[in-house]
């Protein structure tokens, strides 16, 4: 086809005679005829001024309010909420690794570490690992009382509120309740750091500390705790840590009226009566007992 300039000016009649005559002879004459014709059929639009303002002005002031969506917050906190729930389930799921072991009231629980080391839990106390990195860590976190017979490996550490005891394989009592924290081996060696300061204990050494004092502990030559005998004892141990245990052991609330907390017990109490437990503990101390509903109240002989 003609090129575009060619086409342009014969359709503004600028071709001279013999551009004319040439542009008949092309095969595209019969097509830009066609074009011509269908061009001269097209109109400019003719606008009226006055009536496109006239129109302009009344679209303005009827002019339609914008729509405003109201978030649905009921929708939207329950998507979060979903999300929520999936986020926690894929960490606990993929990265949490933990596993714990937790007693009761008069509840005791033995165990196996991934080591196969034994694990005997005392009543309402609480043991947390790494069950994963077991392996490469052998470290456990304690909260309460429990017996360790641990099988010889990498250091084995015993983290508590107030201190740590490490390890390499041998058999001891970790107790941490409130104001008291008490180590004792049983067999092998024992590494307790507390404060800032390290002491090592071999077979019936004891570490104990009562509201933050360090107190001296006669050697023992018994094998293993007594709690694991179903018995409490202890020596010199001041009456509220005894009645503490009291209360662990019978799921017991005991009050003491007009008697000294503070006084030192030594003695033993069982597990399995609670009538004989209470008098081992208050007859030695000259004390008595009545029961008011679900609660004991100690009090001194009258």
């Amino acid at each position: 086809m003609k090129n575009e300039k060619e086409i342009l000016k014969w359709l503004n009649n600028e071709l001279s005679s013999k551009e004319i005559a040439d542009l008949k002879q092309s095969g595209d004459f019969q097509t830009i005829e066609k074009i011509a014709h269908y061009a001269s059929k097209l109109e400019t639009p003719t606008i009226d001024a006055q009536a496109a303002l006239a129109s302009f002005k009344t679209r303005s002031l009827s002019k339609k309010e914008t729509k405003v969506r109201t978030l649905n917050f009921n929708s939207f906190f329950k998507v979060a909420a979903v999300l929520v729930v999936l986020l926690t389930s894929s960490y606990f799921l993929f990265f949490n690794n933990n596993q714990s072991y937790e007693t009761g009231i008069a509840q005791t629980k033995t165990f196996h570490l991934p080591d196969n080391s034994e694990v005997l839990l005392n009543a309402a106390s609480k043991i947390t690992f790494n069950e994963k990195r077991w392996e490469d860590n052998r470290d456990l976190t304690l909260d309460g009382e429990a017996y360790f017979q641990v099988q010889k490996g990498e250091t084995f550490s015993v983290k508590t509120a107030d201190g740590v005891v490490k390890v390499l394989g041998t058999h001891f009592n970790v107790k941490q309740r409130k104001d008291y924290y008490e180590v004792t081996c049983y067999e092998g060696l024992v590494s307790v750091t507390y404060d800032n300061e390290t002491v090592k204990l071999p077979p019936g050494k004891t570490f104990r500390v009562i509201n933050k004092e360090i107190h001296d502990v006669p050697d023992s030559s018994i094998e293993n705790p007594s709690w694991m005998q179903d018995e409490s004892s202890f020596t010199g141990i001041p009456l509220n840590q005894v009645i503490a245990e009291l209360e662990r052991q019978y799921d017991l609330k005991i009050k003491a009226e007009g008697v000294d907390k503070k006084k030192l017990f030594t003695g033993s109490f069982t597990h399995n009566n609670q009538k004989i437990a209470l008098e081992a503990v208050t007859i030695p101390l000259k004390l008595s007992y009545k029961i008011e509903g679900k609660t004991i109240i100690f009090y001194n002989y009258e």
